[in-house]
């Protein structure tokens, strides 16, 4: 048995920082912590050390992070509400687009549902409910 989750952190690119980050928190309902790090601008998401799930961040640099709407690996995000519905119903007003509605993966696995973020990117939510 491995001591933690293998992925360590995630990167999630961007074209527009402001817009990236105001989509996140309005579908979310979580503040992003922005940083630059040299030449790269990035807005860390939340995370609590010793939790299960893995830490990740924006990232906007015009010459190494380019969105992909269906390359790619493919990043779940939790949902929090407990319900990917609710998340997914914020999705449309904060400037992205639903791909699939919730629908359960297994009565053992819970529920999905992908969506297109502001930058073009596929993201997909998780939830046991």
């Amino acid at each position: 048995m491995i001591p933690h989750n293998p992925i360590g952190w995630i990167e999630i690119p961007v074209t527009d920082m402001d817009r990236a980050m105001k989509f996140y928190e309005t579908v979310f309902g979580f503040t992003l912590e922005r940083h630059q790090v040299g030449p790269l601008d990035m807005a860390w998401f939340p995370s609590k050390e010793g939790t299960t799930g893995s830490a990740g961040t924006l990232v906007r640099h015009p010459e190494f992070y380019s969105p992909s709407d269906t390359k790619g690996p493919l990043v779940y995000f939790t949902a929090f509400s407990g319900d990917v519905a609710k998340e997914l119903g914020r999705v449309e007003a904060a400037g992205g687009k639903v791909l699939t509605e919730k629908k359960q993966i297994s009565p053992d696995h819970g529920y999905m549902g992908l969506f297109l973020d502001s930058e073009g990117n596929r993201v997909a939510l998780h939830s046991r409910g």
